[in-house]
């Protein structure tokens, strides 16, 4: 039964699960971000077998922030960071026990700041930090609960020249990442499924003086899985999503102005028929505290379409 259940449904749970990411650019870049440093786009198991997936984020840094509140845009020379972020990645189960995860990320981002009274643009797009991740789902029998395992790898561009080090698309450091995740349902129909995960990112090894600061990251979701439009399967689906950022250090480092904790909830909806599946939510912060002075996003988008086979 349980089995049946878990799969019945999975489709709803996965883009909740994958929509963690979005903790990535609706929280992450304050003052610059490298997006896939944050989070990740866990799978949620059913079965042997695997997903392929696509997803696009969008992130418009408007407004400074100091601590808890709204700043005068004066004390940053940041001014705008625009990001577009697309993903390729893909997770297989070999049994019901193990699995492989894997994302190819890439970038576009613009910046515009102040360089002695003067305003500056840069634009600039680049592969970002590849991750690689091994999945365990063997703790019960409905593979309700996992550990996630592995690593994000110093592959994406970290030495443009028109970006500071927190701004830059790659951070140049190997992270060691490590995270769980479980599923369940909410009464004896199944109607609705609530699933939790967390992920912690340190860094392990790091390049050109610069060292980015230790990440945590934990979502709580909810799905109602009993829509339908013709052979369409409609879920909304509401996250609530925490995430930290310890400050970083190092002599090209900005400790002063990097580091936060901040809350966001994101409402969506998902769309499955067959073996398709397609995601889209927005981020609305709720509540952020920020160190020094930092741009950040007063709303966030993603889009994730998914294909499992």
């Amino acid at each position: 039964m349980l089995r049946r259940v878990g799969a019945r449904f999975a489709p709803a749970i996965l883009c909740g699960i994958l929509a963690l990411s979005a903790a990535s650019p609706a929280l992450a870049c304050a003052c610059g971000c490298s997006v896939f440093d944050v989070g990740t786009s866990s799978l949620l198991p059913s079965g042997p077998g695997g997903t392929t997936f696509l997803e696009y984020d969008l992130l418009d840094q408007t407004r400074n922030w100091s601590g808890s509140s709204r700043a005068p845009a004066a004390d940053n020379t940041d001014k705008r960071i625009r990001s577009n972020f697309y993903l390729a990645g893909g997770q297989y189960m070999f049994n019901d026990e193990w699995g492989v995860m894997g994302e190819l990320p890439y970038t576009q981002r613009s910046l515009a700041s102040t360089d002695s009274g003067s305003l500056v643009n840069s634009d600039h797009g680049s592969i970002g930090d590849v991750r690689l991740m091994g999945v365990y789902s063997g703790f019960s029998p409905d593979m309700s609960t996992g550990i996630i395992f592995g690593a994000k790898l110093p592959t994406g561009d970290h030495n443009f020249q028109g970006f500071d080090t927190d701004v830059e698309i790659g951070s140049g450091s190997t992270d060691l990442l490590l995270g769980g995740y479980h599923s369940g349902q909410l009464g004896a129909t199944g109607d609705f499924v609530w699933y939790a995960q967390a992920l912690w990112q340190h860094e392990v090894t790091t390049r050109d003086h610069y060292t980015p600061g230790s990440e945590r990251n934990a979502a709580l979701g909810i799905s109602y899985n009993n829509w339908s439009v013709g052979s369409v399967r409609i879920a909304p689906v509401v996250q609530a999503i925490y995430s930290g950022r310890g400050h970083d250090t190092g002599a090209a480092g900005d400790p002063d102005n990097t580091g936060y904790n901040r809350a966001l909830i994101a409402p969506g909806l998902s769309f499955a028929t067959q073996n398709w599946t397609l995601y889209a939510d927005v981020e609305l912060p709720v509540w952020q505290n920020v160190t020094g002075n930092q741009l950040i996003a007063p709303v966030a988008f993603k889009f994730i379409v998914s294909h499992s086979f």
